[in-house]
């Protein structure tokens, strides 16, 4: 399904770069699924995905904690030292007050039926905001042309900074915080919602969204086809 990271070398510099990063680690998994599955584990499948669309997009990549070893969040920026935008890939949950529980193949183990969708994230901290929130809005505008639904549910706790294309802030993020060049928080959709986690399961799935998202951020990073910096 990856392409080899090896190929994902970088080529001339006018091409912009995106680092790819996928949330979490091996060792603290994040989110579990209404079915037992780590938030990890759908990370880096949708991000091996999205590196593929990026690559299919004519961008260059830089694959971050592919591995699942990197603990430190403030490394994982600095690990995409001289990208032009950062993307870190992550799957959504709800506060333990919102879960149910349910019996799945003999387990007891939790659920909700009260939110699903996706969401961006974007820090005012970020050096680059604009561009920052540009990258954003460009991403959740080809998420919803390509049928896929924002979740309401950030307005409980977060400013929208573009409610329409499920753009949120959040400042203290430190991936994105710690970011010297435009960085977003993608959350592909929630993983406890038990009709939602089989959807983001779905190759077919994964990979439309992949597309989108990649479409979102090479029309971000691009004007007419040539490189924004440029």
């Amino acid at each position: 399904m990856f392409l080899a990271l090896a190929a994902l070398a970088l080529p001339a510099a006018a091409v912009p770069r995106v680092a790819v990063d996928v949330g979490h680690t091996l060792a603290d998994p994040g989110a579990w699924s209404a079915r037992g599955r780590s938030e990890f584990a759908f990370n880096r499948e949708l991000a091996g995905r999205l590196a593929d669309a990026l690559a299919a997009q004519g961008l260059a990549v830089q694959p971050v904690n592919f591995t699942g070893d990197i603990g430190s969040l403030a490394e994982r920026p600095a690990r995409a030292a001289g990208s032009d935008f950062f993307i870190s890939v992550h799957h959504d949950s709800i506060g333990e007050e919102y879960l149910s529980t349910w019996d799945w193949d003999g387990i007891e183990t939790t659920h909700t039926d009260l939110k699903r969708g996706f969401g961006i994230f974007v820090s005012r901290r970020n050096p680059d905001l604009q561009r920052s929130l540009n990258c954003a809005s460009a991403i959740g505008t080809t998420l919803r042309r390509a049928g896929f639904v924002p979740t309401p549910w950030h307005a409980r706790k977060h400013l929208p900074a573009d409610a329409d294309n499920g753009v949120w802030y959040y400042d203290n993020l430190v991936v994105l915080h710690k970011a010297t060049f435009p960085a977003v928080l993608f959350e592909a959709g929630v993983i406890k919602h038990r009709e939602e986690e089989l959807e983001l399961r779905d190759p077919e799935w994964q990979a439309r969204m992949a597309e989108a998202v990649a479409e979102g951020t090479a029309a971000c990073l691009t004007v007419r086809g040539k490189p924004a910096r440029e």
